[in-house]
């Protein structure tokens, strides 16, 4: 039997998972990150986690044949992190040759994003599929791209952000440093940014209510659970993210022409007010052909997509 190691290392968390040949998940353990405390340390402790969780499932560390990391930001050849955004470490991270030093393991980087439409492409909601588009929607937005069954990768990484394509050149001030970008407007950082933008003008509704009138506190969850229940003003909020949404898949449905989109991250959570809300606004944005056969359909691998991706990159032939 062969064994992987599956690691999805995120701002704050890292996700790491022993995978057998078949892709199960034998055990998984999360830590956290520290970034702050230097990235070889970081990656000690991980590779350290990971041989603890080896020896409770009675395999030998040495067993595990190879190890795929997901992180965040444009990867170039599953090597390098272009920008290392989320951490205190410099920008051209060699992730893959301090994992390869301290482990003494073969190991491959991905994007974190592709890396969940990997997962989800072999064990998921898009088994079967060639062409599939993969959207993770939390603090912020992108697409893993897979075209005739594989990852689209870009020159440089930098294939399917589409959060920042901009849509509002008069809009809000991006991380990115463009002005306007769809991530904005159409995140879980977008949606409530819009809601307290809202909130601090009509302090006449439910949701203003629900939060106790303390605007700072509101979050993503407050505003689809009031939508859901068939609250107006939250309805309208939902709407405004939804017709953004939708913009930024017409644009990748017209170019790339999916046979399904799959949402993901903690916003996909609301599905069927978010689904619905896209498809009602789909037609102002994407040929009518490239959606005449279009599915839709939600993750099914929740927080294990990542761990699940990261080691299908060194598991997949």
């Amino acid at each position: 039997m062969s064994y992987f190691a599956g690691i999805d290392i995120g701002g704050t968390n890292v996700e790491i998972g022993i995978l057998n040949e078949t892709g199960d998940i034998l055990g998984k353990r999360s830590i956290k990150t520290n970034s702050k405390n230097g990235a070889e340390d970081t990656f000690q402790r991980i590779w350290n986690t990971t041989k603890e969780l080896a020896e409770e499932l009675k395999i030998s560390s040495g067993e595990i044949e190879a190890i795929g990391l997901g992180i965040p930001g444009p990867v170039v050849n599953n090597s390098v992190v272009k920008i290392a955004a989320n951490f205190s470490w410099n920008n051209d991270f060699p992730a893959k040759a301090l994992m390869e030093k301290i482990s003494g393991k073969p190991v491959k980087v991905g994007n974190d994003v592709k890396l969940i439409a990997l997962g989800e492409t072999l064990f998921g909601a898009g088994k079967g599929y060639k062409n599939s588009i993969t959207v993770p929607i939390g603090t912020g937005i992108a697409a893993g791209i897979i075209i005739n069954g594989m990852i689209l990768e870009g020159a440089d990484g930098a294939a399917g952000e589409f959060g920042h394509v901009v849509v509002n050149k008069n809009g809000y001030k991006c991380g990115c440093g463009l002005t306007g970008c769809l991530e904005t407007y159409c995140s879980a950082t977008g949606i409530v940014r819009e809601g307290k933008r809202r909130l601090k003008e009509n302090q006449d509704n439910e949701l203003y209510k629900k939060i106790n009138g303390d605007i700072e506190s509101l979050e993503a969850k407050d505003i689809f659970d009031l939508a859901k229940a068939g609250d107006k003003f939250s309805m309208e909020i939902v709407d405004f993210f939804c017709e953004y949404m939708a913009e930024g898949l017409g644009m990748l449905l017209n170019i790339l022409n999916p046979e399904i989109i799959i949402f993901a991250g903690g916003v996909a959570r609301a599905r069927d007010i978010l689904l619905d809300g896209v498809k009602k606004h789909l037609p102002k944005y994407a040929l009518g052909m490239t959606m005449e056969n279009l599915k839709f359909a939600f993750g099914e691998l929740n927080e294990e997509a990542g761990i699940k991706g990261a080691a299908a990159l060194v598991m997949n032939k």
